[in-house]
Order: C-alpha cells, then sequence, then structure tokens
C-alpha cells in the first residue's frame, strides 16, 4: 500500500514524505491485514496529517483479488478512523483527470504530473 503525505502552503502543495507498507507475502491474510493496519498507523502518528484520501475499490475480473483489495482499504481505513481524520474517496479516474486531465491517463503520465505539482522532477 502506498502513501504520500503534503502540506497546503497558501495555494501550493509541498511534498513531505512517502513511501509504502508492505507486508510479506507469504504471511496470512490476517497478518498482512494487521501489518497494513499498522502500518498506516505509524505514518499518520509520525506525520499528524488533518485529513486523508483513499482510493475507491475498482472491480477487478477476478473476484478474490477484488475482495483482499476491499479487506486492505478496510484496514487502511480503520486506520485513519482510529486516529479521528476525516477521509475522502476519490475514484481512479476522478484523481486521473484532476492530475492530467484524462480519466484514462497512464500511470505514468500521472507520476510525471504529481512531481511537476509538487516541484519534484527528477525525484521518487
Amino acid at each position: 500500500m502506498g502513501w504520500g503525505v503534503v502540506d497546503s502552503v497558501g495555494t501550493r502543495l509541498v511534498y513531505v514524505a512517502s513511501g509504502a507498507v508492505s507486508p510479506p507475502a507469504k504471511d496470512d491474510l490476517a497478518d498482512r491485514l494487521a501489518a497494513l493496519y499498522e502500518g498506516l498507523e505509524s505514518v499518520l502518528n509520525t506525520h499528524s496529517p488533518v485529513e486523508a484520501a483513499v482510493e475507491e475499490t475498482f472491480v477487478n475480473k477476478d473476484p478474490v483479488s477484488t475482495l483482499k483489495l476491499g479487506q486492505a482499504r478496510g484496514a487502511a481505513i480503520s486506520a485513519i478512523v482510529t486516529c479521528e481524520l476525516p477521509v475522502f474517496e476519490y475514484t481512479p479516474a476522478a484523481v486521473k483527470q484532476g492530475r492530467v486531465g484524462n480519466g484514462r491517463a497512464e500511470k505514468e503520465q500521472v507520476q510525471h504530473m504529481v512531481r511537476v505539482i509538487l516541484g519534484m522532477q527528477g525525484k521518487m
């Protein structure tokens, strides 16, 4: 699960930190979900954000993968609300539309625009 923290300074967004919570794939599902929760909780406690956003679930062709994604989102949302933060949810298409101007943009296009917006060309 990837995460990023940005700060709002006037009308600018400023990069603070980013990373990923990656539980070992060999662990069983319950342990991986607990690791996601604890990892995100640590990020929230370290950076003290005032709100959080998560991607809405999309439906894969594989229902088992979709269910696991939903469980991971549940762990993330639980960590966020436990820290008493408001949670905003966005579809992948809405994020792409807002950053690139095209709801079907490729991941690389979105990454490029995020770097531009945050003044991070050449970083990440």
